[in-house]
């Protein structure tokens, strides 16, 4: 098994919308209104809005690869790219996306180091990220990642207002 990982460019983008809307499909598509889905993925993922955070440089996206297929992809926020206030001593992990065919093989872990080692080499203190409070999943390892909750913010799928958990883990 071959783990590699690489930072994305503007020419990743056609790749990097395809593996969000499939991801993100993938994993909500159940609990949510195919309206609100498709009336946020239109949004969140349209190529314009994509490009736009690729070249932000308080922004990083990386494709994971498993044996030479791009697996999955994290990106990380700092300073004022952060969807939150959280400080200059903060970085963001926005995204972490595994498509569900290469889930279960560590690669979740793999990128959360990714941001970690990021948040070290950027001298910063903290790693916070919001998640959404049904998402068994994520919750689960977050916790096990050391992550604990410390507060809560609204987020909007399509016109239905949801609660995502904020949670943090301090840097040693």
């Amino acid at each position: 098994m071959a783990i590699k990982i690489k930072k994305c460019t503007v020419e990743d983008l056609h790749k990097l919308q395809e593996i969000s809307v499939e991801t993100f499909n993938d994993t909500f598509k159940h609990q949510n209104s195919p309206e609100n889905m498709k009336a946020y993925m239109e949004k969140a993922f349209n190529l314009p809005q994509l490009e736009k955070e690729l070249t932000n440089n308080s922004s990083k996206f990386f494709f994971v690869y498993f044996n030479d297929e791009v697996a999955g992809y994290l990106k990380v926020n700092i300073d004022d790219a952060q969807s939150e206030e959280m400080g200059d001593e903060s970085l963001e992990i926005e995204r972490i996306y595994i498509r569900t065919q290469f889930q279960k093989h560590g690669l979740g872990k793999y990128l959360f180091n990714k941001a970690m080692e990021m948040a070290t080499e950027h001298n910063k203190k903290k790693i916070w990220l919001g998640v959404w409070e049904k998402n068994e999943n994520a919750l689960a390892f977050y916790r096990k990642m050391g992550f604990v909750q410390t507060g809560a913010h609204a987020f909007y799928m399509g016109d239905e207002e949801q609660t995502d958990f904020i949670m943090e883990k301090m840097i040693q």
